[in-house]
């Protein structure tokens, strides 16, 4: 089922994302996790793609296994920078002989020792490869936004204009990184629609599991902390068991204010913990 499809009820969505492992010996562990989050109903789980196309067959395998045996849809990650444009079309085809009708279409980050980018080889941007995935025809494509601004872009004007273009080129619906300033989203989505972006976009959540994850993940993504959230991690920084509650229910206190201001829809950033998530979805149980 295409998730543009999906997107068109007045259900609210919830989706979460998992990461397929770096090495073959982890493999049973990420299918033993993915199998229990499949079991708390998302509409959809998203699979990552390894960085430099390292983890590609993985993601593959997994999006297959969520919808053959978990009858979930699934959402593939397919970055273009680290790959040639034959490997693309090799990839993407790969994907449609597993029924794979979704993809989340990103350029992926530049490999540090990557002396060549930009390579003609190569997409350049994730814009090129949602052309080429329509092109192809056959799938649903997804694209990332940024509520706060990429931060490789120099101003959030730049940055929209960006992603209006992405839109242009065929995106169906868009996810968000990770943010902790719901006010962020809601003027995000306010200057999106004054922009003329009308596709679905749906929030992505990710509960705080370590003062380092956040710190790692912030200096990645841009994301800014609100002193409310400042304030709970200093506390429980060094109460692993505290902070991981404290994190849960900031989770669920930002997906209840989304909801309540009908978010197209809300993206879990699991970290392949059934857990976490067991425990947001049985918080606003009553609400989807």
């Amino acid at each position: 089922m295409y998730i543009s499809d999906m997107l068109k009820s007045k259900k609210i969505n919830i989706s979460f994302e998992v990461f397929p492992p770096k090495k073959t010996e982890m493999f049973e562990g990420v299918r033993a996790a993915v199998a229990e989050l499949a079991g708390l109903g998302p509409n959809f789980i998203s699979v990552t793609y390894g960085a430099g196309g390292g983890t590609s067959a993985y993601t593959a395998d997994i999006s297959s296994e969520i919808q053959d045996k978990h009858k979930i849809t699934a959402l593939s990650h397919l970055t273009c920078v680290a790959s040639t444009k034959d490997e693309i079309d090799v990839i993407s085809s790969r994907l449609k002989e597993k029924g794979i009708e979704n993809i989340l279409a990103m350029r992926g980050d530049i490999p540090e020792d990557d002396k060549d980018f930009p390579n003609p080889k190569h997409f350049i941007h994730a814009s090129d490869l949602i052309t080429r995935l329509k092109e192809k025809g056959g799938f649903c494509i997804g694209g990332a936004c940024y509520p706060e601004g990429h931060i490789e872009c120099s101003d959030i004007e730049t940055d929209l204009n960006n992603l209006k273009y992405k839109v242009d080129c065929g995106c169906d619906f868009l996810i968000t990184q990770l943010f902790f300033d719901n006010s962020a989203f809601m003027r995000f989505r306010e200057k999106c629609a004054a922009k003329g972006i009308s596709v679905p976009i749906l929030a992505g959540i990710m509960p705080v599991q370590s003062a380092s994850q956040i710190k790692r993940m912030c200096s990645l993504s841009g994301a800014s902390l609100t002193p409310k959230f400042t304030k709970m991690v200093e506390k429980y920084q060094d109460d692993t068991p505290a902070l991981l509650q404290a994190g849960i229910a900031y989770a669920t206190e930002q997906i209840v204010d989304l909801i309540s201001n009908d978010a197209d829809g809300i993206h879990i950033y699991t970290m392949n913990k059934p857990n976490i998530a067991r425990q947001i979805m049985s918080n606003i149980s009553y609400l989807i």
